[in-house]
């Protein structure tokens, strides 16, 4: 361009894309992982599922257990059936789904499910924690 002093000025242009190399970089995990992010890497780690309304207030105190550990859990206190909540967590691509019943109410204890469908069985909400966490630490894939 022709600056004010009647000569040719070289021009110099700052391009900073801070947001963009952000996205691409968040695009390429996602895709890379097909969204079934690690434990340590997904937005929700566990999600808690009562099976019926009168399992809600358990459900409610794993969740906040849960999350006094340092995990990032959601309980899902819908009206819906248990296998649309399982269902929707699958396809969410959660790490882990924690079904709360009557069995688990009387014995204290959350039954995991992992997002490929594995069961693995009842096990104590502090339990699930130290594994959790474990997992977390080792950087493992579910």
């Amino acid at each position: 361009y022709i600056g004010e002093d009647g000569r040719a000025q070289r021009v110099i242009m700052v391009h900073r894309t801070v947001l963009g190399s952000m996205e691409r970089f968040i695009g390429g995990l996602i895709e890379h992982y097909a969204g079934a992010f690690p434990v340590w890497l997904a937005p929700v780690q566990a999600a808690v599922i009562p099976i019926a309304d009168r399992h809600k207030e358990y459900a409610a105190h794993v969740t906040a257990r849960l999350r006094q550990a340092g995990l990032r859990a959601a309980l899902d206190d819908t009206d819906e059936r248990m296998n649309a909540k399982i269902r929707r967590a699958q396809l969410q691509k959660v790490p882990y789904m924690l079904v709360v019943g009557d069995r688990e109410v009387a014995g204290g204890t959350v039954s995991v499910r992992v997002r490929t469908g594995q069961d693995l069985g009842a096990m104590s909400v502090e339990s699930f924690v130290d594994m959790a966490l474990e997992m977390i630490r080792r950087r493992a894939q579910v």
